[in-house]
């Protein structure tokens, strides 16, 4: 191995390394996860095999595993919709198997019934356990002549999931129960830098002049991809929220009483509000260069070469236009860079921050309207950008005034002690 190739390979070691140390970083997380998992395995399988003498002791350690969940409270409502779907499926073959005898015909039934009840919505991800549960149990069932016998290994199934489960949630309780209470922020921060930096690339291009049909096709393209960015972003925020429920961490219970998750969740979408508002932008943008490819195609037919060239040129009035534009979505970029950092204890004076951006943004909005007046602009044309534009700048103002006094009012007025935000 050259010395390149071991130089790299321990610079690795050493960022995963630094992200082990930072507390709510994926790797922590994750390491932190496997040991858990590891050791609800192994308790698991202490009680089932060593005590027990279980026939079938893996059942116990399986079911631990599952039950390490994300959240808590997931792990408490996952447990008991699991035990469900396994108590059922055990439930079916018990019923049939003893009544009709372990054979094929047998079998096809029970594989029926089980298929039919995993998909009741009550047991949730968890209903395609009733099937598995009822094959293994069918197994187990041939495996054991004596009925007395065949009724015992059964509820030892059962017994086994029921141990299991409870170590996983025993073991997800008591050793550093998950708090994700910071998802809500990466949330909002991705969405804000989502805004930020594609903004912060057009601003520039339009205040040169009029962007080229390939500049504002690939804003175009950018500006749609976005709904997995939001996807996540809103499971962030309903993982946040719900691991705050059933936590016993005191860190969690003060979280409970500073946390504003209904602040952050008009937040969250508010942004992605803004974010279709600024794809409307780039939809109108790119549309305008559709537009005179479709006017020069229908010129050159007609074979009016002089009022071709005229229509081609830029428009006198649309730079200075998109210049003002330009001002106006660089002061977006202001404001969105402030959300982009957003942290709770930090949430006052970002607050105030974000107010000064918004009265700002909400200043460069009104040169805007100006232009187009000064200049005579139509605003109901369809066949010009300016009407779209500019009522999409107000909207952009109106999200962001939005935003700055939803944050404000959650930093002035944290919940009370005894309120319920998770």
């Amino acid at each position: 191995m050259s010395d390149t190739a071991t130089r790299e390979k321990w610079e690795r070691v050493a960022e995963w390394g630094r992200q082990l140390r930072r507390p709510e970083s994926s790797a922590r997380r994750s390491l932190l996860l496997v040991l858990k998992s590891a050791l609800a395995a192994t308790l698991s399988w202490l009680v089932s095999y060593e005590l027990m003498n279980a026939t079938s002791p893996a059942f116990a350690p399986f079911s631990a595993v599952l039950m390490v969940q994300v959240t808590v409270y997931q792990s408490v409502v996952q447990s008991l919709r699991y035990v469900g779907a396994v108590a059922a499926g055990v439930a079916v073959q018990a019923v049939l198997g003893l009544s009709a005898g372990p054979d094929l015909v047998t079998f096809a039934l029970v594989a029926l019934v089980a298929l039919v009840i995993s998909r009741w919505r009550v047991l949730g991800a968890q209903g395609s356990q009733v099937a598995t549960a009822a094959f293994f149990a069918f197994a187990t069932y041939t495996g054991v002549s004596d009925n007395i016998d065949q009724v015992k290994e059964l509820g030892q199934i059962v017994l086994l999931v029921l141990i299991g489960s409870a170590v996983g949630v025993g073991v997800n309780v008591l050793i550093a129960p998950p708090l994700r209470y910071r998802s809500a922020e990466w949330g909002i921060r991705a969405l804000a830098q989502e805004i930020h930096d594609l903004l912060d690339a057009m601003a520039p291009e339009l205040g040169e002049g009029t962007p080229d049909a390939d500049t504002t096709q690939g804003w175009r393209n950018r500006a749609d991809r976005t709904d997995t960015l939001i996807s996540q972003s809103r499971e962030g925020l309903r993982t946040a929220r719900e691991s705050l429920r059933l936590n016993p961490r005191p860190w969690a219970r003060r979280r409970r009483r500073t946390i504003t998750f209904e602040a952050y969740d008009r937040t969250m979408e508010a942004l992605v509000r803004m974010i279709s508002q600024v794809a409307a932008i780039t939809r109108s943008l790119d549309q305008q260069h559709q537009d005179e490819e479709q006017d020069q195609e229908r010129e050159r037919e007609q074979e009016r070469e002089q009022e071709r060239e005229e229509e081609s040129s830029p428009d006198r009035d649309y730079v200075p236009f998109l210049r003002a534009y330009a001002t106006f979505l660089s002061s977006v970029v202001d404001f969105t860079e402030v959300l982009a950092t957003l942290d709770e204890d930090h949430l006052r004076d970002q607050a105030g921050r974000l107010g000064e951006a918004a009265d700002s943004l909400e200043r460069c909005r009104g040169e805007v309207v100006r232009t187009t007046e000064e200049r005579g602009l139509s605003l109901t044309d369809p066949t010009e950008p300016y009407g779209v534009l500019v009522v999409e700048a107000t909207r952009l103002s109106e999200e962001c005034r939005y935003t700055a006094q939803v944050l404000a009012r959650s930093a002035e007025n944290p919940p009370p002690s005894g309120s319920r935000t998770a």
